[in-house]
C-alpha cells in the first residue's frame, strides 16, 4: 500500500454516526435581521441544537441549511427561548433574525467525517432543491 494513501471516512460511513459524538458548543452569537450568520462546524454533524437564547423583546429567529433559505421560505423559526434539537448530517447551519435581532447559542456533535461536502460526496445543502 502507498505510504501517501490515506482512508478518510465519507458521508455515508455508518460507525460514524453510531458511535458518541466530539462536542461543539458556541454561545452568544449575534445574529442580526440582515445578512444571514452561518456556524462553520470543522466536521460533519451528528446532531445539532439550536437555541434563541434572547431575552426581553420578541425576536424571532429563522434557521436553515443555506443563506438563501433563510433569506427566502426554506427555514424554521425560534422565539425567545425556544430550542430546536435534530440528528443533522451538516457542515454548516445559518441563522437570522427574523425582524430584530437575537442571540443564539449552537451544540452539536461531530463525526470524523471531514466537513468538505459536495454534490457528489453528499446532499446538495445549497437551497436549490429546496432544502436550504
Amino acid at each position: 500500500m502507498s505510504a501517501n494513501f490515506h482512508y478518510n471516512s465519507g458521508v455515508y460511513a455508518v460507525g460514524q454516526y453510531q458511535m458518541s459524538a466530539k462536542p461543539y458548543a458556541t454561545g452568544s452569537l449575534a445574529v442580526t435581521s440582515g445578512t444571514p450568520l452561518e456556524v462553520s462546524f470543522p466536521f460533519v454533524t451528528k446532531f445539532v441544537t439550536i437555541k434563541n437564547s434572547t431575552t426581553g423583546s420578541n425576536s424571532t429567529m429563522r434557521v436553515g441549511f443555506s443563506a438563501n433559505g433563510v433569506n427566502g421560505t426554506n427555514y424554521y423559526t425560534l422565539e425567545n427561548g425556544e430550542s430546536y434539537t435534530a440528528d443533522l448530517r451538516v457542515v454548516s447551519v445559518f441563522l437570522r433574525g427574523d425582524v430584530a435581532p437575537c442571540t443564539a447559542t449552537v451544540i452539536a456533535g461531530l463525526t470524523g467525517i471531514q466537513s468538505t461536502l459536495s454534490d457528489t460526496l453528499g446532499p446538495n445543502y445549497s437551497g436549490s432543491i429546496g432544502v436550504g
